[in-house]
């Protein structure tokens, strides 16, 4: 516990220390994100308040991360996990994708960014070189850090081939961080989202942990590889992200970018899949998966039937061109996350309570 204490403590003070640094250093040289405002033939919410504003937050983002985490380890002399590794890897993997495409729209001012085929080509590489070394490099007893078996809160008895396995932790990935690169279209809305996701594999780490099969002779132990490490990174995510909101709550100082959007989001589904609990995912990222499906419904309604299922999708937009004020759309889509997380972790201490 102490040791996801000190990682959380170190994150949220570089996080919150550095990203004012990283507002001035931006705003210095003018550079911002476009953001689309209403034309006389197609109407946006009102957002010219936020012109201006600059982005690439993510940077500052994952140098917390790297900072709480590798603080944490230098300050304990505690040795580094290839599990705690792997999350950080595909982290500032997925956020250098990010960066290219938001050095793009940026500085080069090319408002589309990465064309779509190259960004989900880089996720892709990413995605993958993450999935084969996550089954490399078994411990003592013979477990590496993901297992081929479908997790739900343990791992199930479905096991796949290394090429499904592959392509399994590809479309987790990618769906996750689309859906907070998605959600990620108000103050503070998706890392704000995103702090309660990490807390709550802080909390699976932490019991994992404490049943792990290394301590319990248990037929219900966990054989989760480094489930403390995995708290420690996750405690180092919550914590940067927490710094973050500081800066980025309404009205923002600063925005994330797709930096900040596909690290969180890689982070997050890293997490599921080394903590073995994949498909609980939709619960620890529900609001992810929500303002994800909205599009999917609004995009797909419209092709078959012409028709829109929303004023505008995502779903946060949808409540703004109703006329909820942005801070109310915020805190009740954090409601709609924290009771999704809630659900997730009641079906995680359950299996265990029924076992």
């Amino acid at each position: 516990m102490r040791l996801v204490v000190i990682a959380l403590a170190i994150a949220s003070v570089v996080s919150l220390v550095g990203t004012p640094i990283l507002i001035k250093l931006l705003s210095r040289r003018g550079h911002a994100q476009a953001i689309r405002v209403s034309t006389e033939n197609e109407a946006y919410p009102d957002h010219e308040s936020k012109v201006g504003t600059p982005s690439m937050g993510g940077v500052a983002i994952i140098l917390a991360v790297l900072a709480g985490y590798f603080g944490t380890h230098l300050l304990t002399w505690r040795p580094v996990s290839t599990s705690g590794l792997l999350v950080l890897f595909l982290m500032v993997g997925l956020g250098l994708v990010g960066l290219a495409d938001d050095y793009l729209k940026i500085f080069k001012q090319r408002s589309t960014g990465l064309r779509a085929r190259t960004k989900l080509i880089g996720q892709a590489l990413v995605a993958f070189t993450f999935a084969y070394l996550s089954v490399q490099f078994p411990d003592a007893d013979g477990e590496t850090a993901a297992s081929m078996a479908v997790s739900f809160v343990r791992d199930t008895p479905l096991v796949l081939p290394l090429g499904f396995f592959l392509v399994w932790v590809w479309f987790l990935i990618t769906a996750t961080t689309n859906g907070v690169n998605l959600t990620d279209g108000l103050d503070g809305l998706a890392v704000g989202a995103s702090v309660m996701s990490f807390l709550a594999y802080v909390l699976l780490a932490i019991w994992q942990y404490g049943q792990n099969c290394s301590f319990v002779d248990s037929e219900f132990c966990y054989t989760t590889q480094n489930p403390l490490d995995l708290g420690i990174v996750a405690a180092s995510a919550a914590g940067a992200c927490f710094g973050f909101l500081w800066w980025n709550t309404a009205p923002a100082r600063i925005f994330m970018g797709d930096t900040g959007s596909l690290a969180l989001g890689g982070g997050i589904a890293g997490l599921a899949i080394l903590s073995r609990t994949e498909l609980l995912l939709p619960f620890m990222a529900g609001l992810f998966l929500i303002t994800t499906v909205s599009v999917i419904l609004q995009v797909g309604s419209f092709r078959l039937t012409g028709r829109r299922v929303f004023r505008m999708a995502p779903l946060h937009h949808h409540f703004e061109m109703i006329g909820w004020p942005e801070i109310q759309i915020v805190v009740r889509l954090w409601i709609v996350q924290g009771l999704c997380i809630g659900a997730g972790l009641t079906l995680f201490y359950a299996e265990w309570v029924r076992a």
